[in-house]
């Protein structure tokens, strides 16, 4: 008797391939676990630019290393305005081999769960751009096609015969306009082409799904939210805190229980500018330590730490400020920013605006005291396991901080409360309910696949 074969659901690489990790690249990492768990046989479709050699290995070395098949900038030219004037035909993917032979180890915590991997060139800068000129998503074929194409970001790709759900995370562009690059009336123009156009819209809160209803036009019954899952390797969630406090103290010379965090992505959405203004009006002690990348406007959001006035309370050490009063890192290896996040006094994340919260939700994993918004999704995400305020009133902002350095039963009640919280976004829960949305479509898989948990690690920018 010949064993059943698993259905084949397919997820896009579209952030995957990304250099540092996003937000977005963790949903799309979880969600590849959660699929093997479910029983499913994943397949990545990636849109990088790996050579087209007939030989297997130098294929699978392109995967990992795209300077293999560099070529000169004209050559490149005349290759994009080639695919341009064939893009109405389609693109078709290719399977790339991967056996092993190359060392991926470097890439370990940034590749989700795959049985298949394929790629079709440049997939998503062309998709992009035959959607300015034409207005309409760009086809891609392959051979064996699956049974759902699960995107998990709104880009402007259609794959044939088959059944192509879209995660929309949220309508920031769209509710705030000012806080994000996006060319607002492509991005209105293309949202509301694949709300019609798919199969099924997938969200990650009940905020972003009001929003899409309301926003987009789009019926109830075809926007479900599936919510996302949290979970943190228990090597680091459970490491001793003694081994935390060394290590935090080695590495940047904080002591464990008397540092604010924030990380997150440098912009306007997440609020950074009066987070600031707050804790240095608030008098906590310790510094507040701020873990990511400048994104946009972050020069706005940084400002008032370079203003010639404040630089030298801020940085040159007055006894009542103390010296690095805020601290700056661009970047944490994911072990050390778990213990950043479990040795804090709480963390601070005000954000305007949010489709899920995914940095709050994992400092309560650890059993961190969380200070947060009271808008779009954060309080149905940290119910009552977290202090809530208006994010734009920095008198507020001051209050919560100093309430709760003030108490320390406030901490433990948040800190005791926050796992608790956490567990309702479960692996298991979420592989239920995506379960549930695509047994709707025919796609049910029987028994468990092979992978491990879901890969909670990311980098330190992990930013909506």
């Amino acid at each position: 008797m010949t064993e059943r074969a698993r259905p084949r659901l397919f997820i896009d690489g579209y952030n995957l391939a990304l250099d540092q990790g996003t937000g977005v690249a963790t949903y799309a990492r979880n969600l590849s676990f959660a699929l093997n768990r479910l029983g499913f046989e994943v397949g990545v479709l990636y849109g990088t630019r790996p050579t087209t050699s007939a030989d297997p290995l130098i294929r699978e070395i392109a995967f990992f290393d795209e300077r293999v098949g560099e070529s000169p900038q004209w050559v490149e030219f005349l290759r994009r305005a080639n695919r341009m004037v064939t893009s109405p035909f389609g693109e078709r993917a290719a399977r790339v081999p991967i056996t092993g032979r190359v060392v991926s180890d470097t890439f370990r915590d940034r590749l989700p769960h795959f049985d298949e991997i394929w790629n079709a060139q440049h997939l998503f800068q062309q998709a992009h751009a035959y959607f300015r000129v034409v207005g309409a998503p760009l086809t891609v074929r392959m051979r064996q096609r699956p049974r759902i194409m699960h995107w998990t970001y709104p880009v402007p790709v259609h794959m044939p015969r088959t059944r192509n759900i879209y995660t929309m995370h949220d309508l920031v562009p769209l509710r705030l306009p000012f806080t994000t690059l996006d060319h607002k009336r492509r991005y209105y123009r293309l949202s509301r082409l694949l709300a019609k156009r798919a199969a099924h819209i997938v969200t990650v809160s009940e905020n972003s799904r009001r929003d899409i209803i309301d926003l987009l036009g789009v019926p109830e019954e075809r926007v479900t939210n599936t919510w996302q899952s949290v979970e943190i390797p228990r090597r680091l969630a459970e490491a001793p805190m003694q081994s935390v406090r060394a290590e935090v103290a080695g590495s940047f010379g904080l002591e464990a229980g008397k540092y604010w965090l924030f990380f997150g992505a440098i912009e306007p959405k997440k609020n950074v500018g009066r987070m600031i203004q707050a804790f240095l009006a608030s008098g906590a002690e310790g510094p507040l330590v701020i873990v990511g990348k400048k994104a946009w406007k972050s020069e706005g959001e940084l400002r008032l730490l370079f203003d010639d006035h404040v630089r030298y309370h801020v940085q040159e050490g007055q006894e009542i400020r103390r010296r690095h009063k805020v601290m700056l890192l661009d970047y944490a290896p994911f072990r050390l920013l778990v213990n950043l996040i479990r040795g804090a006094r709480a963390v601070l994340f005000p954000s305007l605006y949010e489709g899920f919260g995914l940095p709050a939700l994992e400092a309560m994993l650890l059993g961190t005291p969380v200070v947060t918004s009271n808008t779009a999704s954060m309080p149905e995400v940290v119910g009552d396991a977290a202090i809530t305020v208006d994010p734009y009133d920095v008198a507020a902002l001051v209050r919560a901080i100093q309430a709760v350095d003030g108490d320390a039963e406030l901490r433990a009640r948040l800190a005791a409360a926050g796992p608790r919280r956490a567990a309702q976004f479960s692996p298991e829960r979420y592989a239920a309910r995506l379960e549930a949305l695509y047994a709707r479509f025919g796609s049910r898989a029987e028994g468990p696949g092979t992978a491990g948990p879901i890969a909670g690690e990311r980098l330190a920018e992990a930013a909506e």
